[in-house]
């Protein structure tokens, strides 16, 4: 402690108590106070704008036009205007903003208590801001990570369960921090990425997908009888109820995509709910292969040497 304030202390008289209490220990005392309310207030407020904010994001997607039918409900729940997704988003956000701001009021606080004393701030404050430099390019890449992360969880780049592409890996999202997601690739493997050195991402679980498939068919097939066939198929499958919560709307047959030798190639694409483009594209294939058997219609031929010939 500072010699004056030892000095005042050991001069103390039961008269001069009163005098000295209406000093520093009053005004630290009402320091204390004032944080306390100050602080209380606004993580008030933080707890308000948290509820508002849910309680909007609820009004809006009950309100939401447009939003019917399986696609509409798919991509609801896709595009990130779930409830639950934003509710967690919030709730991250504003237990971020509490910490920052019980930390700043603290810390506030502390240096006020100490100035009252008599401590002289100024060696404290250029050592401090000796070590906040030193501090700052020793973990620059700790503070890179927490604000990239704090910005992804702004953002809703992508949240836990989503399938995306961070350029090292691409896997399952199992964790997402403000300084590491974790995730988890197609052969098991659980990848740690520092979310500052995450400089793009692809989320395939938003949205929507696209399922691509190209059907063979040998040249000297009619090709309209082909198209038709594969019409009808996928007409059916978007009837099923199997795939209801699967395709967004009916696979669309787009005609002759190539033609190589004795092959020509007939594209379907198909909007598919996020991650479902896959087993859309293996029923296709299965179907239209059961359907071409019953109806005649014949594959190209392969010759010894793999290339496609014209007669068995």
């Amino acid at each position: 402690m500072p010699e004056s304030f030892l000095h005042t202390l050991a001069k103390l008289t039961p008269e001069s108590a009163w005098d000295w209490f209406v000093g520093a220990p009053l005004q630290i005392v009402i320091i204390v106070l004032g944080a306390i309310i100050l602080r209380w207030l606004l993580l008030r407020s933080i707890g308000r704008v948290v509820r508002v904010t849910l309680a909007k994001s609820d009004a809006r997607r009950s309100q939401e036009p447009g939003r019917v039918g399986r696609a509409g409900n798919a991509l609801a729940a896709a595009a990130g205007i779930d409830r639950e997704r934003h509710r967690q988003r919030t709730l991250t956000m504003g237990s971020l903003l509490r910490s920052s701001v019980t930390f700043v009021v603290a810390l506030v606080t502390i240096l006020t208590v100490l100035s009252t004393l008599g401590f002289d701030l100024a060696p404290l404050l250029a050592t401090a801001g000796v070590g906040g430099v030193a501090l700052g390019f020793g973990a620059q890449s700790l503070v890179k990570d927490f604000l990239s992360g704090i910005f992804m969880i702004l953002e809703d780049q992508y949240g836990v369960g989503d399938v995306v592409d961070t350029g090292e890996a691409i896997g399952t999202v199992e964790e997402v921090s403000l300084r590491v997601t974790r995730l988890r690739d197609g052969s098991g493997v659980v990848w740690y990425i520092r979310n500052g050195e995450i400089v793009r991402i692809g989320n395939k679980s938003q949205g929507w997908s696209t399922a691509i498939v190209d059907l063979p068919v040998s040249y000297a097939e009619n090709i309209e009888r082909a198209v038709a066939v594969i019409r009808t198929v996928v007409s059916q499958m978007d009837q099923d109820p199997a795939f209801q919560d699967r395709l967004l709307e009916e696979p669309n047959v787009v005609g002759v995509e190539s033609i190589t030798g004795n092959v020509v190639t007939i594209r379907v694409i198909a909007k598919t709910a996020p991650e479902q483009q896959y087993g859309v594209s293996r029923e296709i294939r299965e179907r239209v292969k059961t359907a071409f058997d019953e109806h005649g219609i014949k594959a190209p031929v392969m010759t010894a040497f793999g290339a496609t010939g014209g007669t068995p």
